[in-house]
């Protein structure tokens, strides 16, 4: 076995190379070909994810093996060899295994324990598999890596070290004083992609009740199916999808964003995210022509939140609202507060008699009459009255101002422009921050346990391997053995002609019993000492002994290569 593993992940290399070193569907493929195609490599898998980037090989030569796909890696990453050089690790051998068993087991993730890597080992080896990449050596060993992950994952309690990146982030955008469910509660959330990671995030929000999950995605209908799997999941959350090209508008409808997609360039911009929270109170009720007490609302006005006051049945100034309610929601909105939020987002008690129109304001809004919503100006004066008595547990985005739009942006290359974190009102959480807040999360006990387990692993896949090594040449010398059996009986029979069947049999079984004894230890004891570390040479020194043929052993190792595969792609 001579396994080499080149790569780089979010233990090695900023995020920023990270980023622009990320591999799409193609130039996996294309990375994988052209390993095959250099000299040193016999067989090859790419794992990819989106904190992490790995070429295995089997190789002949270790050196020319590291120089090959370290140059190749470079080449269909897009980040120069120069530039990319430090952030690589190369593991070999004994070493390369135990480094897979420990990424399949979520010890080598941002997040300790998490179980999505399993999927995406899963991936990397179906992708070998249909391309015709990955021989005895890339199946054994990622299959093997499958298993040991769900050991680590059933045994021991390796999920209470951390969670999948997607809950986790979704802590870091609620903080630390606040459960995640309490913080999600009654949100509505907008989730930009439909693969696997968008998938989870729009699972984990469900779970953990948020109102409602608007799905975005360029194809329209995996948006519709992933909604669909949502609304029939028993959360009781409502889901939707959208086309691409209705995410603008969405941003100004929504508490949470998650975006995962496979997107070159950014999918939200900085200028997106402002234009979307600059919509407040004030926007509302200009939009809605309501400028000052008397005027009258354009024809069916439609602000950007979907809020139609005038089919709704507002026309405030021909309520006879008292314009100061007018102002204070006008000034919640210079203040950072959407019509939604003014006076019941800062709100922490209310008066006995309770606000007719509820804290969630954009909900309860639609068809509540003029009285009504006066009273709810007042209760949310009273409220803020009782909440300067109280100490504030909110979160507050990076200005320092309340969160009004949460981002989540687990994709790789970032889909959301790190620029935001300038924007008033605005908390995005990404890759980079999380690397940064897993670094200080705390370890669980059964980090250990499952150290031992990969320990144990390496240990029995390395004998494995390496007595499987050794088995095509036991067997050439085996059939060596039994061709000069035959080739005996034969030339007896040419001396002795007289001898009847039942004799010639006898004779046979005897000489194939005295081979069989004379081989039996000697292999017995080679297959032993291959098995151990350094064991590799007792191969070659058996066809030294006994003259073996190297057709012959090449033939059989080939054979047993073609059965394995066979087993191994009708297993998957």
């Amino acid at each position: 076995m001579s396994l080499l593993v080149v790569g780089l992940s979010h233990r090695s290399a900023p995020v920023s190379v990270l980023e622009r070193a990320s591999l799409s569907a193609d130039a996996k493929a294309k990375l994988l070909h052209d390993t095959l195609a250099a000299e040193p490599a016999a067989e090859a898998a790419v794992l990819a994810t989106c904190n992490r980037i790995e070429l295995y090989a089997d190789v002949d030569k270790f050196h020319a093996g590291v120089a090959e796909l370290s140059t190749l890696l470079a080449q269909h990453s897009g980040v120069a060899l120069e530039e990319l050089t430090p952030y690589l690790y190369v593991h070999y051998e004994d070493r390369a295994v135990h480094h897979l068993f420990s990424v399949a087991c979520g010890l080598d993730s941002m997040v300790v324990g998490e179980g999505q890597i399993l999927g995406q080992i899963k991936d990397a080896l179906a992708l070998g598999q249909e391309l015709h990449t990955a021989g005895r050596l890339i199946n054994d060993l990622f299959q093997q890596a499958l298993r040991v992950g769900k050991r680590a994952h059933s045994e021991t309690g390796i999920d209470r070290a951390g969670q999948s990146l997607v809950t986790f982030g979704l802590e870091q955008l609620a903080g630390a004083a606040v459960p995640v469910g309490v913080w999600a509660a009654g949100k509505r959330a907008l989730v930009i992609g439909a693969g696997s990671m968008s998938s989870l995030a729009a699972a984990t929000l469900a779970r953990v009740g948020v109102a409602e999950v608007v799905v975005a995605n360029r194809t329209a209908e995996r948006a519709e199916r992933l909604a669909g799997i949502l609304v029939a999941s028993g959360t009781g959350v409502r889901a939707s999808a959208v086309p691409m090209a209705s995410v603008a508008d969405e941003l100004t409808r929504v508490d949470v964003v998650v975006s995962c997609t496979g997107a070159t360039g950014l999918v939200l911009t900085a200028d997106d995210v402002r234009a979307a929270v600059s919509w407040g109170a004030a926007d509302v009720l200009a939009h809605a022509g309501l400028k000052d007490r008397g005027s009258a609302p354009d024809p069916a006005p439609q602000t950007p939140a979907g809020l139609d006051l005038a089919q709704a049945g507002l026309d405030l100034a021909a309520a006879g609202l008292d314009p100061d309610v007018v102002a204070r929601l006008a000034a919640a909105a210079r203040d950072g507060g959407r019509l939604a939020d003014a006076g019941a987002a800062r709100t922490l008690t209310a008066e006995p008699d309770g606000c007719p129109v509820g804290p969630e304001g954009r909900v309860a809004l639609t068809g509540v009459d003029a009285n009504s919503l006066e009273l709810h100006g007042t209760w949310a004066d009273q409220g803020e009255a009782a909440a300067q008595r109280q100490p504030r547990k909110t979160v507050r985005s990076q200005d320092g101002s309340p969160v009004r739009l949460a981002l989540l942006d687990l994709a790789m290359p970032r889909d959301i422009d790190a620029a935001v974190h300038r924007v008033p009102g605005v908390r995005l959480v990404d890759i980079e921050s999380l690397a940064e807040a897993s670094a200080d999360a705390p370890m669980a006990a059964d980090v250990d346990a499952v150290r031992g387990i990969v320990a144990g692993e390496v240990a029995a896949f390395g004998a494995a391997q390496r007595a499987a090594h050794i088995t095509p040449t036991v067997v050439a010398l085996r059939a060596m053995a039994a061709e000069v059996v035959a080739m005996e009986v034969a030339r007896l029979d040419g001396r002795v002609p007289d001898l009847d069947e039942r004799q010639r049999s006898e004779v046979t079984q005897t000489v194939r019993r005295v081979v069989d004894k004379l081989l039996h230890a000697p292999t017995v004891r080679v297959k032993q000492l291959a098995s151990e570390p350094g064991g590799a040479g007792y191969a070659e020194a058996l066809r030294e002994l006994f003259d073996l043929d190297p057709q012959t052993v090449a033939s059989v190792s080939r054979a047993d290569e073609a059965d394995k595969n066979h087993d191994s792609g009708r297993a998957s």
